[in-house]
């Protein structure tokens, strides 16, 4: 007798491993509410904890959509915060010893005001320099501004701001560095230039836990959290550790970086972040003696994204000579050449993003599928 198709997508569930608990999902009680419907459509709710890798529910999405008989596109999976030990409707009881532990919920902080995450979907597009100037131009118009900076496998905002001192530890609270009016704290203010980032689950969400909370802040007004490219740990443990206000989605205009962008901005959108718009970086070039522009990335990808997305084009940031130098010496845009096509640009985006976020409701986040 031929297997049923509940009974094969049980089967793939249960061939794959949770390497933390040295168990398979069904057995350590990590699938619940699974449902196999006769049209190929499959939901279950994955319980997920801090301490797992996020690559578990891809792989169960994966393994899922593997199933023949199943529809790649009526897979549902909703991901949520275990809270202890719960039914699991295939496979062995879940008991105490495989029970995942229950992750601390998101922290209300009032005192970082609105927590902006500056995300892209790849490298090399300009994420960290977008951050820099946007909180560079916030603090400008009169607004307190801390820039976390999360990418904890390439931690370049110190090097952006020119800050390359420890920060001092007083009163048991880490405090933050300053430059050009705005508080910075990274991993790279932390450990050695070149020591190896070699960094899993467990410990992204210790160091972004650590960031929000045992660093003196202060009372601020816009928070900027600088993201590692992709849709990873860093940016699950973001989400799960406080509320966060909005995305802002860095790319270049080409087809491949867009397409890395609209899976980051899906992500967002599935954990309850409201993406706030997207950011078009070195959209071209135009040449100061003949007027001539050149689109030396292609063109129109920032605003295709963002019509995908269903967000707004904040701005296209210009190519302009020089500025890579000079974010080398730690002289960012805004402060080397303020009066430059891509300051103004940058100050025109951050005047959107004011407008954007001011008055919006800081939103619990709603891990789903």
């Amino acid at each position: 007798m031929a297997e049923s198709l509940e009974g094969r997508v049980t089967a793939a569930l249960a061939a794959v491993q949770n390497p933390r608990l040295d168990n398979d999902l069904l057995s350590a009680g990590m699938i619940r509410d699974l449902a196999v419907g006769g049209d190929g459509s499959v939901s279950f709710t994955f319980l997920l904890s801090p301490e797992d890798p996020a690559t578990l529910v891809r792989q169960a999405r994966a393994a899922v959509q593997g199933v023949e008989g199943v529809r790649k596109d009526a897979v549902k999976i909703a991901v949520s915060n275990p809270a202890g030990p719960a039914k699991v409707t295939h496979g062995p009881p879940q008991s105490a010893q495989t029970a995942p532990p229950t992750p601390p919920a998101p922290v209300a902080q009032p005192n970082l005001g609105r927590v902006i995450a500056i995300s892209s979907g790849k490298g090399g597009v300009g994420k960290s320099t977008v951050a820099a100037n946007l909180a560079i131009a916030l603090a400008e118009a009169g607004h307190r501004v801390g820039v976390m900076d999360a990418d904890v496998y390439g931690p370049n905002i110190p090097r952006m701001f020119g800050v390359f001192e420890r920060p001092p530890v007083v009163g048991g609270k880490i405090q933050p560095l300053e430059a050009y009016g705005v508080r910075l704290m990274s991993l790279g203010l932390l450990v050695e230039r070149d020591a190896p980032a070699i960094w899993r689950g467990p410990i992204i969400m210790k160091i972004v836990q650590q960031f929000l909370r045992d660093v003196e802040w202060g009372q601020l007004d816009y928070f900027i959290v600088d993201l590692p490219p992709g849709t990873g740990d860093a940016q699950l443990s973001l989400v799960q550790a406080t509320h966060v206000s909005g995305a802002v989605i860095v790319t270049t205009p080409q087809e491949m970086a867009v397409g890395d962008a609209l899976r980051g901005g899906r992500m967002f959108e599935k954990v309850g972040v409201p993406v706030v718009g997207v950011v078009e970086n070195m959209s071209g070039f135009t040449d100061p003696e003949t007027g001539r522009r050149f689109e030396l990335f292609s063109s129109g990808g920032g605003q295709r994204l963002a019509e995908e997305l269903g967000v707004p084009l904040l701005g296209s940031v210009p190519l302009q000579p020089g500025l890579a130098e000079l974010a080398d010496e730690g002289r960012p845009a805004l402060v080397a050449q303020p009066e430059g096509a891509a300051a103004v640009v940058l100050r025109q985006i951050a005047d959107q993003l004011q407008q954007k976020t001011a008055g919006r409701p800081v939103a619990l986040p709603i891990l789903r599928g």
